[in-house]
């Protein structure tokens, strides 16, 4: 006789499952995950973490990001500051190459081995193509060889076969949350659109980084959904965010996510994504503080965003440094990335 769904012990089943096999969960399986009773947390995180061991290994990998185009995006992503229809202190600009140069080669003094160049654009026109162009070529003149990765909204096939030529790494474009929840976040566009981004980037060649945002108003049952439409996708990345209610957003009053329903989700997103980067990326310091941050790279993170955010502050760079150095996580080496 076949047991009812609440008897089922979940974490016994991925134990099974993901950690024997390298299968992720399904939709059903993660949201058991995500409704775990706060008791339960501690045994999440531990298999969360033996999972990651087994299936990604024991290093960690770094990055860091720089805004090339900052504000102005005519887009209306409810959580961002930077769309130029609310009324968030966050103004249109643009640095300049030297700028970039100078923010790469202090990511890569970091120990990192990715610097991810975003613009808060819906998609490069020519002049943002040129200057990411340029600026790449003067990296490399400048004697850095740190992987490139670009985040620079929705391409065209010309753009993404471009983009190939100027050797980007890998690039970034967020699903943002679950396809039943995304017209709720963002009306100028649809999820469709970023998915087929995604599509001719992975049809490319290059690495696709795509997670979303924890805390925009969806249910757990969303939150599971997403999940499992990442996991379809095979992305390489997945950054992770938890939402900071930014001044003048839409969400500016939405509460931040509390450090339990934080870490099921950290657990629960590596349980679905066995093989993927998992890297804690913006509004962590926000919701988990220092206990929990470690807690969370106990619990099946792997990668992690230093220094700061777009428009917001993230700790200090070597201060996750430190924290990785006390959790004895190697930091990976760019050669084993090339």
């Amino acid at each position: 006789m076949t047991a009812a769904p609440e008897q089922v012990d979940v974490l016994g089943v991925a134990r099974e499952q993901v950690l024997e096999r390298g299968v992720g969960l399904s939709e059903e399986q993660v949201l058991g995950v995500l409704q775990l009773a706060d008791d339960r947390i501690p045994e999440l995180l531990e298999l969360a973490h033996q999972v990651r061991m087994r299936w990604c290994g024991p290093e960690v990998e770094v990055e860091g990001i720089v805004s090339l185009k900052t504000g102005g995006c005519p887009e209306d992503c409810h959580f961002c500051s930077q769309s130029g229809q609310f009324p968030s202190p966050v103004r249109s600009a643009w640095l300049d190459i030297p700028g970039l140069v100078r923010a790469a080669r202090q990511t890569a003094e970091t120990g990192a081995t990715e610097f991810c160049i975003v613009a808060a654009v819906r998609g490069p026109d020519k002049r943002l193509l040129s200057q990411v162009r340029d600026g790449i070529k003067a990296i490399r003149e400048d004697g850095n060889d740190i992987q490139i990765a670009c985040s620079l909204g929705m391409l065209t096939q010309e753009q993404v076969d471009e983009l190939v030529a100027m050797g980007v790494h890998r690039y970034n474009h967020n699903l943002e949350t679950a396809r039943s929840h995304f017209p709720n976040v963002v009306t100028t566009h649809s999820w469709e659109e970023r998915w087929d981004t995604l599509r001719m980037v992975r049809d490319a060649g290059m690495e696709v980084c795509c997670g979303g945002i924890i805390g925009m108003g969806e249910t757990l049952g969303q939150r599971a959904e997403f999940a499992v439409q990442l996991a379809s996708l095979e992305p390489d990345e997945v950054p992770l965010n938890f939402l900071i209610p930014n001044p003048g957003t839409p969400y500016e009053n939405y509460p931040v996510v509390e450090g339990p329903d934080a870490l099921r989700a950290v657990g629960a997103f590596r349980l679905a994504l066995p093989r993927t980067i998992l890297r804690f990326a913006g509004g962590r310091e926000l919701t988990f503080g220092d206990l929990g941050a470690k807690q969370g790279m106990l619990g099946g993170i792997n990668a992690i965003i230093v220094g700061n955010y777009l428009t917001n502050l993230g700790r200090p760079a070597q201060d996750d440094l430190d924290m990785l150095q006390e959790l004895s996580m190697p930091i990976k080496e760019l050669s084993k990335t090339l």
